[in-house]
Formats: structure tokens, C-alpha cells, sequence
């Protein structure tokens, strides 16, 4: 978190509030006037945006949907009853099931499976709540996929 600071002409700030916003993820903004009476300081709280990508950019180097299901499978056909398996098979099987909502022909019954295995690695990982479980899984994947997996 940081505190930003900006002094500009009246006209100018929703001008330079609406880039702030876009830019970062901002607090309440105080406009206070400057010292020279004529133009206006305006404060804000902010921390770094989170990034979201779009599916296509997430998944743009993921493995075949039908490859994925079967890793899942073996790690799930391989593994003993009640054995907590790691962030990472989490992760690509809450991707795999919004891949599969997100291809033509998914109904609402893929959109709350792929919404349940999101809500799960939200949880799991501690996450923010605010956020869309199913845009958090993209965002993880691909930075998952990015660094080396």
C-alpha cells in the first residue's frame, strides 16, 4: 500500500482520478486545495492492480483439455483414499473445468462445476473474496504456467 499525491488544475482531476483507478486498485480520494490557490492536491491510497487475464491469454499455452483430464485422472487413479494432494493439481483442474464451461456447447452445469473447483483454490490459497473465483483461477494459472509450472 502507498499514498499518491498529485497536484493539478480543477479541470484536470477526473481526468487524472479515472487513470489513477484504472491503474491501481484506490481508496478514497481527498482533494484538498494547494498552496498556490489555484490548483487542487489530491491524495489516495493505492496498491498495485491485480491482473486479470483474459482465458484466452491464460490458457494460450495449456495442454489439450482431454490431456488434462487424463493427468487428473491418473494423479486421482493413482493416489490413496483421503490423500491431500498439492496446489498444483487443484489449480489445473479448477482451470480445466472453466476451460471446459468456457467451450461451445457448456451449459450452467459446467459453469458450477468449473465455479465450485474455483471456490475451492480461492479458499485453499487464502485469497481475497472480492474477487471472481473463476478470473482468480486464470490469473494463477497463468502465472503458474509462466514460471516454470
Amino acid at each position: 500500500m502507498f499514498e499518491i499525491r498529485v497536484i493539478c488544475d480543477p479541470a484536470d482531476s477526473d481526468r487524472i482520478t479515472d487513470a489513477l483507478q484504472a491503474a491501481f486498485k484506490t481508496g478514497r480520494v481527498t482533494v484538498r486545495p494547494a498552496r498556490d490557490g489555484e490548483r487542487q492536491r489530491l491524495y489516495l491510497d493505492a496498491d498495485h492492480a491485480d491482473v486479470w487475464p483474459e482465458p484466452e491469454q491464460a490458457y494460450a499455452d495449456a495442454p489439450s483439455i482431454h490431456s488434462e483430464l487424463d493427468w487428473i485422472a491418473h494423479i486421482l487413479g493413482t493416489a490413496a483414499c483421503y490423500t491431500k494432494l498439492e496446489r498444483g493439481f487443484y489449480l489445473r483442474k479448477a482451470a480445466v473445468l472453466d476451460r471446459i464451461a468456457l467451450a461451445d456447447g457448456a451449459d450452467y452445469r459446467d459453469d458450477d462445476t468449473a465455479h465450485i473447483a474455483a471456490k475451492f483454490l480461492v479458499v485453499l490459497d487464502d485469497a481475497h473474496a472480492d474477487c471472481d473465483p473463476r478470473a482468480y483461477v486464470r490469473q494463477q494459472y497463468a502465472h503458474w504456467a509462466t514460471n516454470g509450472r
